[in-house]
């Protein structure tokens, strides 16, 4: 099966990259470099806290084993959150759903002990339908100190080449337009009403490492602002990326051996179909 399909993935490749890239990607490039404002990071030393989530489960029989944690890592290796829930069944709200309310409580015990509050993620998925509820509890908290941004390494948004009939992400375009450090024109996104505002900026910190996304909250963010912002981020990044997210997220990791040393621990080894899963 798979020699038929790489076979068949030779004959089209050609095909599926123009697909992607679409008839209007050279215009959309142009526009990428045209908002692309180039700026070389200059170190500012502050505290700066990295929150990421983590949730992964086991299932067996009608019940399942589950693991939600969230980590607040300071850059220093400090850790000002660790907050974790697991059990046996099912959970009261789906794991992605603790996982968000975890990194909020979270974010509430960082943002008044460091400079900069970095929560992994997009801030869209705090105001989609499905987290509605999470949406007042996160507003509330970005505006008492306006010191909380979220950073994404990938990003599915298609807001600001749409116009152009962009085929891919934003990401995608800035990725191919330039190597040079700097940033994209600050983008502002009133989709979820004017009291929900999502301003944001592609960043590179250094020339030809990956492009990140920052998204803040509301819209009263000049380029100076996110000047002193980036500088703020790239005193403690390695290879363009936060080394607190980094540190976060290797902290707060649930990973498969993890869920097997709980299996053990629980003394549910020997459950029909439960070592068959973990392997």
């Amino acid at each position: 099966m798979l020699n038929t399909i790489y076979r068949d993935a030779v004959k089209k490749r050609n095909d599926m990259l123009l697909s992607i890239k679409g008839p209007n990607f050279d215009h959309i490039l142009e526009q990428a470099r045209k908002n692309w404002i180039e700026y070389t990071p200059r170190k500012k030393n502050v505290a700066i806290a990295g929150i990421d989530s983590s949730f992964n489960c086991v299932k067996f029989q009608g019940l399942e084993l589950w693991v939600v944690t969230a980590i607040s890592a300071a850059s220093d290796g400090e850790i000002i959150a660790d907050l974790h829930d697991h059990g046996i069944g099912y959970a009261s709200n789906s794991l992605s759903s603790l996982a968000a309310k975890m990194e909020i409580k979270a974010c509430e015990m960082s943002v008044d002990k460091t400079d900069l509050v970095l929560v992994d993620g997009s801030l869209y998925s705090q105001f989609m339908t499905r987290q509605k509820k999470l949406s007042l509890p996160i507003t509330n908290i970005m505006k008492k100190n306006q010191n909380v941004i979220f950073i994404s390494k990938t990003s599915n948004t298609r807001t600001q080449f749409i116009g152009l009939k962009s085929n891919a992400s934003d990401i995608f375009y800035y990725n191919h337009a330039t190597k040079k450090p700097g940033f994209s024109a600050i983008f502002t996104d009133s989709r979820y009403g004017k009291d929900k505002l999502i301003s944001s900026i592609f960043v590179r910190l250094s020339e030809s490492t990956p492009i990140i996304k920052l998204e803040f909250f509301g819209n009263i963010h000049s380029e100076n602002d996110v000047k002193q912002t980036i500088d703020k981020i790239y005193k403690n990044s390695i290879c363009g990326y936060p080394y607190a997210l980094k540190l976060a997220h290797q902290k707060c990791k649930i990973s498969n051996n993890d869920l097997a040393k709980l299996v053990s621990l629980y003394g549910l080894s020997n459950e029909i179909g439960s070592r068959e899963v973990l392997e």
